[in-house]
């Protein structure tokens, strides 16, 4: 019983995993957009917490491949803490 609980649950965390990042590239490419439009912008605030949601992953493909907050140290720091809690949490999964 306790096995199949356990498969529920890293397939749960592994959906969760690839919606947050999908989102956290959709959030980061919509604010990229508008800011080459000179509109109404995505708050960092609201991108920080979609990329430390697990999110990093998103948040460094979309920093990697649209160029976008790539100055920001902030942004820098945690994208690589949020995959670093990606690797870590995916590793005691997998245990």
């Amino acid at each position: 019983m306790t096995d199949i609980i356990n498969e529920v649950f890293i397939v749960s965390f592994l959906g969760y995993l690839i919606i947050v990042n999908v989102l956290t590239f959709i959030l980061y490419a919509i604010d990229k957009r508008r800011s080459i439009k000179k509109q109404w912008r995505i708050s960092e605030s609201t991108l920080l917490l979609f990329t430390l949601a697990l999110g990093g992953f998103g948040a460094f493909c979309a920093m990697r491949f649209l160029r976008h907050k790539t100055q920001k140290f902030i942004f820098k720091g945690a994208t690589t803490l949020s995959l670093i809690l990606i690797v870590i949490a995916t590793m005691y999964l997998m245990l």
